[in-house]
């Protein structure tokens, strides 16, 4: 047992208090009797326990109960080590003693329970899976461990790993273990040797010009001899490949290549070999930035030729056309082009996640954007809601709502339990766009089917728009697939409400029953009911509900991606519910807009349709119709500029427009104005040892620089700037291994675009036991490198102790000194130390009168008369 105090300088104070009780003492000596002295000792003690209370003493009292925690390394640089750590474990079980607790950890990125902290823990459990296996943080895992353990009693963590800690710091965190009853072991393990084959880096020019060679460096390192393949991409097309000899060790190789992409080009290098253990560090990617004339990307919607492509003829800009569905998925493939233009395509051909990835290159990128119109595009393309419609200057919704026809629109959506997940969720996210579409006045119903019809919202007025999308977002998912009682359902509904457009959607992923469909949809047809059917991955009745809508007069939608599902809904209902086109020959008034105004000079042709949207606030109306709708409007979205055409290109719509000397030119200017403008500033963008990113500015005007991250699925990461210098910024991002890029502008939003590679983890290289890290470990903590599992329950140095604050039971001892001072002052000592004696009543002789002073004036009184 011990004694401690947490503030011993508060005892100072008993310096003065002595001075002024020993001068008391002196001052009053030669008249202090016996019981006064006792009374000035028993003051002191009483001040002295006050005192010592405040210096925070307590008692250290032992516990023999001592723990033990194994945690383990499961990341990916353990693997094949696993048997053996196992093996370790188990022997050092049968050294431990009965007073003794452990516990079983494993870790890689987090911590996760193998066996609670018990007495009786004697063999190893079976491993639970491990999910994420690429990092290894030491840190979080003595962090999470000593918030289980029980902070009283002796601890030792014994750590099985390799001690190549990727993320955190665990001797920084270690140094919380000074002073305290935690003491860190390891064990130290390592991969086994095996034949692998790795990728240690791969370089390509920062920038580069079309046509300029240049020169792709790649370094291989192998375990041991032999043969491999080098392979080289391109933007995900094979450049070159070749048979390469592998010595043990580095092996450079060096590639020319002319730069024949344009934009942010990515470039892959991959080996392959027989046999190869870690199949993860056989890939690189790297970026440059090949400059060039404006490259401009087509997305064509028509089955035709592209009439933009035409109309450019043999103008100087280099352009590709695509169809929707080939459009890809990566952001690196769009920052190839400074300008998108989408002519006529339909939302649900592109998808909301490639949407999502455009609006990243236009809003911090600069890419340029134009919606072209037609009968598939804007509000008839089903863009409500959607990222795309986010970045254009105008919104899908149109103005004079009170002229649309009277609706009525029942949603039959599948809730079977295979439309569990991703497809339900977008559905009813679909489903609530479509409500968000309809007016008030307009009707609606809503019935979620499994083996029946359930009806969730009953065919009725619109009165609450809010606690509708609410209801519908609610819905789970069920049973079996039931189709035609819950369309029958739908019908009946709707087959006697005087509507003017009366419509239902069906959507399933599954079969059904047979049923009687001919009579039920010939007899809602007669009630002016049309039909249009989605059909939601492979297993759906695509042939089943195709013909559904034909019989209909509706649409049938085929879905692979789910993510086009909104896209569908918004569409149909767009469809159904306004008048989007307005086909009546027009010539658009031109609003003073600048760089339009030449082309313009003799006139503006007539046009003879459109597709209605609303200008939103803030954009610039360049060209509109009598209607007072856009025809033709812009504005800037972040750092790119999007327009939106609300005509055609074929000329159906446009008119005389197509047939108009300028419409080439029409176009060039057009694109010449969406592209952005790019710095020419060669700002140096490095990747640092720690995993940060340096970017060197040589204007030296970095800390005014707006510095974004993205991957390449168009996700903005979290980014922590850091100023070093006038001319550095330090940017730490939080991405995973693959391609990021930074877009770097200035205060004039001029735009610098740089690529980099984030290398796989270190989890994937082979490395040996990072001894260092090791025995700084345990030699900060007072722990011990183990070889032999017998010494994980040895003796332990440190002990650990219940503390127990005496501070209160001074405070009382100090009170009851002061109490007894007060009462030996106020009674005397004789009050506690003598007895007290019984009192005897004396009975004194009557008071005589005579004998009184009165009784004698009296007298004399009465010898005077």
């Amino acid at each position: 047992m011990d004694l401690r105090i947490d503030m011993p300088l508060v005892l100072l104070l008993l310096l003065p208090l002595l001075i002024y009780f020993g001068w008391t003492y002196w001052r009053e000596r030669q008249r202090l009797k016996k019981s006064h002295a006792i009374v000035l000792i028993i003051r002191m003690i009483a001040v002295g326990c006050l005192v010592f209370a405040l210096a925070g003493p307590y008692l250290l009292l032992p516990i023999k109960e001592e723990q033990i925690v194994y945690l383990v390394d499961r990341s990916a640089s353990m693997n094949g080590t696993e048997d053996e750590m196992v093996r370790f474990i188990q022997e050092s079980l049968q050294s431990k003693k009965d007073e003794q607790l452990a516990g079983l950890y494993s870790f890689s990125s987090t911590l996760q329970t193998e066996a609670i902290m018990t007495k009786t823990l004697k063999e190893v459990p079976k491993f639970t899976e491990i999910k994420a296996t690429d990092q290894t943080n030491i840190e979080q895992s003595l962090q999470l461990a000593t918030g289980i353990i029980d902070p009283k009693k002796a601890t030792r963590f014994v750590l099985l790993t390799d001690g190549n800690e990727t993320k955190g710091n665990a001797l920084d965190f270690a140094m919380k273990f000074k002073g305290s009853n935690i003491s860190v072991d390891v064990v130290p393990f390592s991969q086994p040797v095996v034949n692998d084959v790795s990728l240690k880096s791969f370089v390509s020019p920062q920038v580069a010009y079309v046509g300029e060679q240049q020169q792709l460096v790649t370094e291989v390192h192998a375990t041991s001899a032999g043969q491999g393949e080098l392979l080289l991409y391109e933007n995900d097309e094979l450049i070159h490949r070749e048979a390469v000899e592998l010595a043990e060790g580095t092996n450079m190789f060096t590639y020319k290549h002319a730069a024949t992409g344009e934009g942010l080009v990515k470039y892959e290098a991959v080996v392959q070999v027989g046999q190869d253990a870690i199949f993860e560090n056989n890939k690189l990617t790297s970026v440059t930035m090949v400059q060039s004339e404006p490259h401009l990307l087509i997305v064509n919607g028509y089955e035709t030729a592209s009439p933009i492509a035409a109309a450019l003829g043999q103008q100087s800009i280099a352009y590709d056309v695509k169809s929707p569905e080939s459009l890809p998925n990566e952001l690196s493939s769009y920052l190839q082009y400074n300008a998108i233009i989408f002519d006529n395509v339909p939302g649900h051909l592109v998808g909301e996640a490639k949407m999502s990835v455009i609006e990243q290159a236009v809003k911090n990128f600069g890419v340029g954007f134009t919606m072209v119109g037609g009968e598939n595009s804007f509000g008839l393309g089903g863009y409500f809601k959607t990222p795309i419609e986010t970045l254009l200057p105008v919104e899908m919704e149109i103005k004079g709502k009170e002229q649309l026809p009277s609706l009525g629109l029942v949603i039959v959506l599948d809730r079977s339990g295979s439309m569990s997940g991703s497809k339900l969720e977008l559905a009813k996210e679909a489903a609530a766009r479509s409500v968000e579409m309809l007016r008030d006045e307009d009707t609606l119903g809503f019935i979620a089917f499994d083996d029946r019809p359930w009806e969730i919202i009953e065919t009725g007025p619109l009165n609450n728009k809010e606690e509708a999308v609410d209801t519908i977002l609610s819905v789970t998912p069920g049973g079996g697939t039931e189709i035609y009682g819950s369309l029958a359902k739908a019908y009946e509904n709707l087959a006697d409400i005087k509507l003017q457009r009366k419509h239902i959607i069906l959507l399933t992923d599954g079969q059904s029953q047979p049923g009687n469909y001919e009579d039920l949809i010939e007899q809602g047809k007669d009630n002016g009911i049309t039909l249009s059917t989605v059909a939601i991955g492979q297993d759906a009745d695509a042939n089943l509900l195709e013909a559904l809508s034909e019989m209909g007069s509706g649409r049938f939608y085929n879905v692979i991606d789910e993510q086009t599902i909104p896209s569908i809904l918004s569409r149909e209902t767009a469809m159904i519910s306004r008048t989007y086109i307005e086909d009546n020959p027009f010539y658009p008034i031109l609003y003073n807009a600048g760089g339009w105004n030449t082309l313009f000079a003799n006139g503006v042709p007539q046009m003879n349709a459109y597709i209605g949207t609303t200008a939103k606030q803030g954009a610039t109306v360049v060209a509109e119709s009598e209607k007072e709708d856009p025809v033709l409007a812009q504005w800037q979205y972040g750092l790119g500029k999007t327009f939106a055409f609300t005509s055609d290109s074929t000329g159906k719509w446009a008119g005389d427009w197509a047939r108009w000397q300028n419409w080439g030119t029409f176009w060039q200017t057009l694109i010449s104005q969406m592209l952005p403008s790019y710095n020419d500033v060669a700002y140096d963008v490095r990747v640092e040892s720690d995993g940060s990113f340096m970017i060197t500015d040589p204007t030296n005007e970095a800390a005014f620089l707006d510095i974004v991250a993205v991957n390449e699925a168009g996700e903005e990461l979290d980014t922590q700037l850091e100023t070093i210098s006038a001319s550095q910024v330090r940017a730490v991002v939080q991405a995973e291994p693959g391609l990021i890029f930074f877009r770097i502008a200035d205060e004039k939003e001029t735009i610098y675009q740089a690529g980099l590679s984030v290398p796989y983890s270190a989890e994937y290289e082979l490395l040996p036991a990072n001894d260092k890290l090791i025995e700084e470990l345990t030699e900060q903590t007072g722990g011990a490198v183990l070889k032999e599992p017998q010494e994980v329950f040895r003796d332990f140095t440190k002990r650990g102790a219940d503390r127990q604050n005496i501070a209160t039971w001074l405070l009382l001892a100090g009170m009851l000194l002061f109490f007894i001072d007060i009462t030996i002052r106020r009674f005397g000592w004789n009050f506690l130390t003598k007895p007290k004696k019984k009192e005897q009543l004396v009975e004194n002789p009557p008071v005589q009168a005579e004998d009184t002073n009165v009784a004698q004036l009296l007298k004399g009184m009465k010898k005077r008369q």
